[in-house]
């Protein structure tokens, strides 16, 4: 399983999950087969809200799940719709929400959850 966590600045599994997919800086993604962590910068950085692009966000890289602390109800349906799930981020480490989606504690975020950014929170405390 290949899991996409966005983030502000790479620190590998120490890294913290950002506030929000779409202006989250870089993205890591972790390779729960062979446990390797790699770093992309957000290919889709300067979208206009509401008009996020997963694919072009995660420039080519194919993922099965996106952990974020916050994120749009038309990147969750877009990603959603390639097969990808998205889980809401726990506060902690990148490490520590792995933990967490291989306990089966991660929620999955729902295809009619609304980010206003107002509300979502760089601690995921939402």
């Amino acid at each position: 399983m290949k899991v996409c966590f966005p983030v502000n600045s790479n620190e590998g599994l120490n890294s913290m999950p950002y506030n929000h997919f779409g202006s989250a800086p870089e993205l890591v993604v972790w390779d729960g087969e062979s446990n390797v962590v790699k770093s992309i910068s957000n290919g889709d950085l300067g979208h206009e809200h509401g008009k996020c692009n997963p694919i072009k966000a995660l420039s080519g890289e194919v993922v099965d799940a996106v952990v974020v602390g916050g994120i749009g109800k038309g990147a969750i349906i877009k990603l959603n719709s390639m097969g990808i799930k998205v889980y809401k981020a726990i506060e902690g480490t990148i490490s520590d929400n792995i933990n967490s989606l291989k306990n089966g504690v991660l929620k999955e975020f729902d295809s009619t959850h609304t980010c206003n950014h107002d509300g979502c929170s760089h601690h995921g405390n939402n």
